[in-house]
């Protein structure tokens, strides 16, 4: 068992069970035994599951915000927005069991077809950063796709994933078809990757656990996917609308207090309007309301652990501040939103991802140097370009090495459409129409038409 703290108070929240190797293991198997009778359903069957499912999420959105709220210091807003977008994913992939088709191919001599089928047990492992959402995003697609799942939530904050699998029993799903397993990542989530019931391991968080993951599955072919860190550019030219991008700026960073892998950390200006966006932002960020989360009015709240806010705080040298915003003092793992500007493309806070409310500054000169300053990283994950001229935002987008990207807004992340990263940013595809054909194999079958 393990003590679950509210980072907003530093109280207790909860009490929870942390599983052993040999109880996970049988979680395992009891998710194996039931692939064979979930897969069995019929898709419509399965679809409308997933409908119910999706309406019972719905039903408790209030209940399961305000667990975020306390559990991850999420503000409300935003928490309602998350048990929502679990809500969304689900119904949109309750029409893929029905539409999930293979092909008939031409050949000679006979008959070719294709079926999608399932790969089994599927194990998804989720960040301490967004809980609800992204355990959504894998769980959802796996499940359409007539897959078992095994979620593991993270340590830090596990308590609207249980909620989540309780209420998939309430919408009728079959029992362990969807298990929550709260514990270790050196020991649920190494299982996920060793045991060979997992089929597929689906893993959110820092790149560094992530190659180990991908080395584990790799040495049972297993497949998996990977959405790891991100140091995403925010690039303003200087025809842009300064005022909306400065605007909108502070969200794009600080959002859930910077604890996004797609947190547009790195900010490019042109030098030509560098002063004059730099006063709009100030105003921007000395506005932007970090304060008690469970406010209607809260922007941004704490930082999950002290720990991470320590780490944050490492890389603050107060030389380079050019302003902060406010924030509340204790208890609470609070820290004010921080602008920095960078002397150099070579600055430790310009390079290393800081999942924090920390936002790095520098300015460039044209549009050749914007792309080499924003493809100067190991990360690839998102990122936004904000100009007036067309042309200049079609060749930007195309030049920037990133999976996502978005042009006079900071949207990352649509269900309908894919979202995932390149280099060290990750691998594989995760949400859009494609997202549950990763969950199955693709079986060919040919029928011999001669006598």
């Amino acid at each position: 068992m393990h003590d679950v703290i509210s980072p907003v108070d530093e109280q207790v929240v909860a009490t929870v069970p942390s599983l052993t190797e040999a109880e996970t293991d049988a979680a395992i198997e009891r998710a194996h035994a039931a692939f064979a009778t979930w897969r069995a359903v019929s898709p419509g069957d399965r679809a409308r599951l997933l409908r119910r499912f999706a309406a019972v999420v719905d039903a408790h959105n209030e209940e399961l915000a305000q667990l975020e709220v306390r559990n991850a210091g999420h503000t409300i807003g935003n928490a309602r927005w998350e048990a929502g977008n679990v809500r969304d994913v689900l119904d949109y992939y309750a029409g893929a069991p029905e539409r999930l088709s293979g092909r008939q191919i031409p050949v000679a001599g006979g008959l070719d077809v294709t079926f999608y089928e399932p790969l089994g047990v599927v194990g998804v492992i989720v960040p301490w950063n967004f809980p609800m959402p992204i355990a959504g995003w894998g769980f959802a697609p796996a499940l359409a796709a007539g897959n078992t799942v095994v979620l593991k939530p993270a340590e830090l904050t596990p308590l609207t994933a249980i909620r989540i699998g309780e209420l998939a029993l309430e919408a009728g799903l079959p029992k362990d078809v969807l298990t929550v397993l709260p514990g270790k990542g050196s020991i649920v989530g190494q299982r996920f990757v060793t045991n060979p019931l997992v089929r597929k391991v689906c893993f959110t968080g820092s790149t560094e656990v992530g190659k180990r993951i991908m080395a584990g599955c790799a040495e049972q072919v297993k497949r998996v996917t990977l959405e790891l860190g991100g140091k995403s550019s925010n690039i303003v030219f200087a025809d842009a609308d300064l005022a909306r991008a400065a605007a909108s700026a502070p969200g794009s960073v600080f959002d859930n207090a910077g604890q996004d892998c797609c947190a547009r950390s790195r900010l490019l200006v042109q030098a030509s309007v560098y002063d004059e966006f730099m006063a709009l932002l100030e105003q921007s960020v000395k506005a932007f309301r970090c304060e008690d989360p469970s406010l209607e009015s809260a922007q941004m709240g704490p930082l999950i652990s002290a720990g991470q806010r320590d780490s944050v705080r490492s890389y603050v040298d107060d030389s380079a501040v050019a302003f902060r915003g406010s924030a509340p003092e204790g208890p609470g793992y609070w820290m004010a939103p921080t602008v920095l500007t960078a002397a150099s493309a070579r600055d430790r806070h310009w390079r290393e991802e800081i999942f924090g409310p920390v936002l790095s500054v520098l300015p460039f000169a044209d549009e050749e140097e914007a792309v080499r300053l924003a493809n100067d990283t190991e990360y690839g994950l998102s990122g936004s370009i904000w100009t007036r001229d067309l042309g200049r935002g079609i060749r930007v987008a195309r030049g920037v090495e990133t999976g996502a990207l978005s042009v006079n807004s900071h949207s990352s992340v649509r269900y309908w459409t894919p979202f995932g990263g390149v280099k060290q940013s990750g691998l594989g595809r995760e949400l859009g129409p494609d997202a549950v054909a990763a969950f199955c194999e693709v079986k060919n079958v040919f029928f011999s038409t001669e006598v």
